[in-house]
């Protein structure tokens, strides 16, 4: 088993402790994952966290810009296997059909349900109130394959998208490690996907980002907690941008959406359709993340914010 040829595809920090659980227990003979891109004002190259484990390890490593048409260099590894999560583009049925034991993908959701890019900010987001691992054959079309084997989480109403993709990764790393003897050995059931139960977690766009007062509270707290830490929600106020990362639920009247009914000490109290959500947590134009009571302190009469509107536009 130890001897089996690995090739580990993927990019962020979620596939970093699969990684880390292969190289502990197998054989990985390469890794291939997005190439380097360049950030900041400096646009410096900035290697992905997977790359960086790779080298780290002496593991050989392949970016290719496009996978459909570069893949040579992987087929020369020889794999038995190929696992890839949250790698980022499609792999082609050339890599598809190579390995003995074929491609399996961990992804971030309890599959046939959210497939796509973004299944851990849309399971808040949407309000499921559980979520999970699936272990899955790859096919040509994405998060399509038979499912192998699934673990699920609860998702707690203290969860914000950091915290369970933390959880999630871990579940994904110790799920595979259960899951890989029995694929390897050939004692598993793999099940179908049932495509009447299909639901799709697209990559955020910015428009998602904007705060909607006119939704419910707790669309709006589901909102506001399923893209913290990133890449957060925003609104507008006093034309300029505040990102907001935390909030509770308050238990105001309601007035016109977006409308500031109450200070507290802990956070702002804005006006939904049905009630009030209090914003808790924010990163105001130009200045650092904070709590609002900072914020709050920091001006010169705080109540002059009661009766303001959070707006859509700058």
């Amino acid at each position: 088993m130890q001897k089996l040829r690995i090739v580990f595809m993927g990019t962020p920090s979620f596939s970093v402790p699969v990684l880390e659980g292969l190289i502990e227990n197998y054989n990985v003979v390469g890794v291939v994952t997005q190439p380097d891109k360049k950030v900041g004002r400096k646009q410096e190259i900035v290697f992905s966290p997977v790359k960086q484990l790779a080298l780290k390890n002496n593991i050989k490593v392949f970016q290719p810009i496009k996978i459909r048409t570069e893949y040579d260099n992987i087929l020369k590894l020889k794999p038995d296997i190929i696992i890839t999560c949250a790698y980022g583009q499609i792999i082609p049925l050339e890599i598809l059909n190579y390995p003995k034991y074929g491609c399996i993908n961990v992804h971030a959701s309890l599959l046939p349900k959210l497939r796509g890019g973004a299944p851990i900010h849309k399971a808040i987001i949407n309000g499921y109130k559980e979520t999970g691992i699936t272990i899955m054959y790859m096919d040509e079309k994405m998060d399509s394959g038979d499912i192998i084997s699934q673990e699920k989480i609860k998702i707690l109403d203290s969860y914000n998208t950091g915290i369970l993709h933390d959880k999630l990764a871990l579940i994904g790393k110790n799920l595979l490690l259960k899951t890989l003897p029995d694929i390897i050995n050939g004692t598993i059931n793999p099940i179908k996907q049932n495509e009447n139960d299909v639901t799709y977690a697209w990559n955020i766009k910015r428009e998602e980002e904007i705060i909607d007062f006119n939704k419910s509270t707790k669309e709006v707290f589901n909102q506001i907690r399923g893209l913290a830490p990133y890449p957060s929600s925003y609104s507008i106020l006093d034309g300029k941008v505040i990102k907001v990362y935390e909030s509770i639920i308050g238990n105001q009247k309601p007035k016109t959406p977006g409308e500031i009914l109450k200070i507290y000490n802990c956070g702002i109290g804005v006006s939904t359709k049905d009630g009030e959500i209090i914003l808790t947590k924010i990163k105001p134009f130009g200045k650092k993340l904070m709590n609002v009571k900072d914020y709050l302190n920091g001006l010169k009469n705080k109540e002059e914010l009661i009766g303001k509107r959070f707006s859509y536009y700058e």
